[in-house]
């Protein structure tokens, strides 16, 4: 089965007809180690679920990269500024290992979601899945101390830390590589 189906079938039942409408306006993507499925400044609007790999998505900040968030396999991502807003993306999206993934573009899923309006409460309970990453992300940016955070990153994926070199975890986590390695030793 298509994993974005799969993924999307997470967060509400799905007929039979939508699962093959989606089906219809899935693309399968093969993407390279260190190429990009987004870069700063442009438009692109999909939903996706990579269903092997694992990626960051980064921003730069005084001509450093600055990593926002990592995904991983069986999670549904998509770049929100372009998405909802249709301004440009303030941030890149790299793959770290050769990657596959599933995805639709938004305009293709407002579509079927007027076709099939059961999908309308799978996209709202997706976005609230997503404001609540985010709300933890900034609790944690604006309360936890660097080895908390790291400590964070360890329990909620525990399976992407042997996946990511320690420079994209020490810029997660607000750290030179460096300190990440005296957190790490302690």
């Amino acid at each position: 089965m298509n994993p974005l189906i799969e993924q999307l079938k997470k967060y509400g039942p799905i007929s039979h007809e939508a699962e093959n409408d989606i089906e219809q306006k899935t693309k399968k993507i093969n993407k390279k180690k260190n190429s990009h499925f987004l870069k700063k400044g442009q438009l692109l609007t999909s939903y996706f679920v990579v269903s092997k790999g694992v990626f960051r998505a980064y921003i730069h900040r005084h001509d450093k990269e600055v990593n926002v968030w990592f995904g991983q396999e069986n999670q549904i991502f998509g770049a929100i500024m372009p998405m909802y807003t249709s301004r440009p993306s303030p941030e890149n999206i790299q793959f770290l290992e050769e990657s596959e993934l599933y995805a639709i573009a938004a305009n293709d899923l407002e579509i079927l979601y007027k076709a099939h309006p059961e999908l309308n409460l799978v996209g709202r309970k997706i976005a609230e899945e997503l404001c609540v990453v985010l709300e933890e992300r900034i609790t944690s940016l604006l309360t936890e101390t660097a080895p908390e955070r790291y400590q964070s990153l360890i329990k909620e994926h525990p399976n992407l830390i042997g996946r990511i070199n320690l420079g994209h975890i020490a810029s997660y986590v607000g750290v030179t590589q460096e300190t990440l390695s005296r957190i790490r030793k302690s």
